[in-house]
């Protein structure tokens, strides 16, 4: 297959072959990651600019990660070391950027729609990691990835992604690209915190977690987003773990190979108790190693793929 796209923006721009040959290019990456010299000249001569306006631990190292083991030249710009807040626009940031000539721009927004609105302005390459509550692509792919390796498949199986909907990007790009590969979502989380018109989105939403739980083969807990709601939805994080919380006994209702999932960082005692997030069937840490790979499967992609040394 050749990867006509020049931007990675979101989920639903993908045909359903198009994620899972992202997802093969990343199987094929992942190898490189247990090498004792982890490091291939793919994109040698390359610049990447990490530009993040919103905090972030895992995303943002692995992509850095990614694009050293991929041997490009890695920069890194913050809100707050950022001429954005002497007053500078986003678009003239941009030009500004734009004028050094990188390859790619990898951006993380707090409002929907910046990394659409560079690409539309910009030559080089953009990837969207992460616009305030709209999409997270390369999350829900590290995601797939995950229950692909676990299950075999993607098709068929039963997905629940329980908790603060209404504020999560990881949420709506996961709901997507399951939908294009043929499973079976269900959302569930308290009504305060799911979204206007959820029931239109095509899926299952439960109230009760044990409902959204049975039978499934992932669970996915996301994390409570205070810092997006800008008022309180809860009458309290203790509440909300006692009915949302994901605990051995709640667990027990999904299939017993389930696995689960989460994206991070993880609020241990409120989405999820530490005998899960430490349990046999949690896959955490493997959402976050296959991240590396994802990512490095989406630098390459957008920088010519096939035409490239690997």
């Amino acid at each position: 297959m050749v990867f006509r796209h020049k931007h990675i923006l979101g989920i639903e721009q993908f045909t359903r072959e198009e994620i899972h040959f992202i997802l093969d290019t990343a199987e094929s990456f992942k190898e490189i990651n247990s090498r004792q010299i982890k490091k291939v000249p793919t994109l040698r001569g390359k610049t990447i600019i990490n530009v993040f306006f919103e905090a972030s631990t895992r995303t943002r190292t692995s992509f850095e990660v990614a694009a050293k083991r991929l041997s490009a030249d890695t920069y890194n710009i913050s809100a707050s070391t950022s001429a954005l807040v002497k007053g500078e626009t986003l678009e003239d940031t941009a030009k500004n950027l734009e004028a050094m000539k990188p390859d790619i721009i990898v951006m993380r927004h707090n409002a929907s729609g910046a990394p659409h609105y560079l690409a539309d302005r910009c030559d080089f390459s953009v990837l969207n990691a992460g616009d305030g509550a709209h999409e997270h692509p390369s999350q829900a792919l590290l995601d797939l990835m995950t229950m692909r390796q676990h299950k075999g498949r993607i098709e068929g199986l039963k997905v629940a992604i329980i908790g603060d909907i209404t504020h999560s990007r990881v949420a709506r790009s996961n709901l997507l690209a399951l939908q294009k590969c043929g499973a079976e979502v269900r959302l569930c989380g308290p009504g305060t915190l799911l979204p206007t018109g959820v029931e239109q989105w095509g899926v299952p939403v439960f109230h009760r977690i044990e409902d959204a739980i049975d039978q499934a083969d992932v669970v996915m807990m996301l994390r409570i987003q205070q810092e997006r709601q800008g008022k309180t939805l809860l009458p309290s994080l203790r509440e909300y773990a006692m009915y949302y919380g994901l605990n051995r006994s709640k667990l027990s209702l999904a299939r017993e190979d389930a696995i689960v999932m989460h994206p991070g960082p993880m609020n241990r005692g409120v989405e999820i108790s530490s005998e899960v997030a430490d349990g046999p069937q949690n896959v955490i840490l493997e959402q976050v190693e296959n991240g590396v790979a994802v990512r490095m499967a989406l630098l390459y992609l957008v920088s010519g793929g096939e035409q490239l040394e690997v």
